[in-house]
């Protein structure tokens, strides 16, 4: 690790995806606590978190066909340093629709926000082989993802504090503190400006095919893009990688409302988000060091294994802050173990020219098994709902729904991904064998 992935370019894109995660968590967190509990409980029904989660998921799906093409037809570089310029106004108009209490203009800032990291995506994962060597991948991926979960943890744990303050509880004394209203888009704008200087230093990189035709369907680009992936065994690792987001937005949607489950803070809640982030981060670099200059496909089921362990924990054993933090933690550790393989052949397996066009469009996918986890969430938390709300709410039993489908959901994709050549006994078969 000691020389590629510190050269300047690969470390303005660490610190550059840092400060935008950081900012879509904040923005996130803080709406999705308002809703729960706070300046707009109530406003978008019970459940209300999950219709948030659909305004951060949707664009994704609806863009990612687009900018992967965007992607593989101009400089990565140019493509950062765009989508982080765009940055800039869509805090500002975050910063207005918190200042006026506006829940409708700060969904829009989020969709907004959403549609901008919709573009960067591709273009990140599609550079990290431009930046670093073929054998450095799996080292290169749990690196990011390690930073990324890093960003995760400092905007929810943000988040939570922001929106204590703006939004202010009753202390115990029941006295509820002055408001502050531009907290939430000075800290955007803050971020964003960061971001912007970070990307800057990015190195320059290779023009895309400048020849490229854009597809303006984008579904039709996902249709030709996973009927090419369904000649190899790239279209089960897009469906694994993107399944694990299905189950991880379904935890992102419970978490948030241990606040009630535990009679928590906010703050306290986005320690658990925050430790759930520095578990994934700490298996992720984990992950990669095992690795070392080969891609691990043996890690994938120890990774659903542990996923699964945990999650029937969550379920099952009676909550109390100190062992959700416990269980939280090992679940983490292991979805690195779970998804750094996956990620690191999602990018060794594509073609070069192509490889921005099926990032875009595993990225796309991925969003839509989080948009599938919005809609189970809405639709099942009614029934996790007693009739004396705060009593007998038993949200974290969702955690076995997880369970379940972390459970059979594997099992398909270990089975049938064995079947089409990757190796869980060995160093990876497919891998292998494209190098040569």
């Amino acid at each position: 690790m000691k020389s590629n992935l510190f050269k300047r370019g690969f470390l303005s894109l660490i610190f550059t995806q840092f400060f935008g995660a950081a900012n879509d968590n904040i923005l996130k967190m803080v709406l999705t606590y308002m809703v729960i509990d706070g300046a707009w409980a109530g406003k978008l029904g019970s459940g209300g978190q999950g219709i948030v989660g659909l305004c951060f998921t949707v664009p994704f799906i609806l863009l990612s066909g687009y900018a992967g093409q965007f992607a593989d037809r101009n400089s990565k570089r140019y493509v950062s340093v765009l989508v982080k310029v765009i940055e800039i106004p869509i805090a500002m108009a975050a910063l207005i629709g918190f200042w006026v209490g506006n829940l409708w203009i700060t969904l829009a800032a989020l969709i907004a926000l959403t549609c901008q990291s919709s573009f960067f995506g591709p273009a990140k994962y599609g550079m990290i082989p431009e930046l670093v060597p073929g054998e450095d991948l799996s080292r290169a991926n749990g690196t990011i993802n390690m930073m990324t979960n890093i960003a995760v943890i400092v905007g929810t744990m943000a988040g939570g504090m922001i929106a204590d303050l703006y939004s202010p509880q009753a202390s115990t004394t029941g006295v509820i503190s002055t408001p502050l209203l531009w907290l939430p888009g000075a800290a955007m704008l803050l971020v964003a400006g960061a971001g912007l200087i970070t990307v800057l230093f990015m190195t320059r990189l290779e023009p895309g095919d400048r020849g490229l035709k854009y597809n303006l369907n984008p579904f039709s680009t996902y249709i030709s893009s996973i009927r090419e992936m369904s000649h190899s065994p790239l279209l089960l690792v897009m469906l694994a990688w993107g399944y694990f987001y299905l189950l991880a937005g379904l935890a992102l949607l419970i978490i948030p409302e241990y606040t009630v489950v535990l009679s928590i803070t906010r703050s306290e809640a986005s320690v658990i988000l925050g430790v759930m982030a520095i578990a994934i981060g700490v298996g992720s670099v984990v992950a990669g060091l095992i690795s070392g200059h080969r891609i691990e496909p043996r890690l994938i089921p120890v990774g659903a294994a542990g996923l699964s362990v945990f999650f029937l924990l969550l379920g099952i054993v009676p909550p109390t802050y100190l062992n959700v933090l416990i269980f939280i933690a090992g679940a983490g550790f292991f979805a690195g173990f779970y998804i750094i393989p996956l990620q690191s052949l999602l990018q060794k397996l594509p073609p070069d020219n192509e490889r921005g066009r099926f990032l875009g469009t595993a990225n796309g996918i991925s969003f839509g098994f989080l948009s599938i986890a919005s809609l189970i969430y809405a639709l099942i938390r009614p029934a996790f709902t007693g009739p004396i709300p705060g009593t007998t709410d038993k949200p974290e039993r969702i955690f076995l729904i997880s369970a379940v489908l972390m459970i059979v959901g594997s099992g398909f994709f270990l089975v049938h991904m064995s079947r089409r050549g990757i190796s869980f006994r060995g160093p990876d078969a497919a891998a292998e064998k494209d190098d040569g």
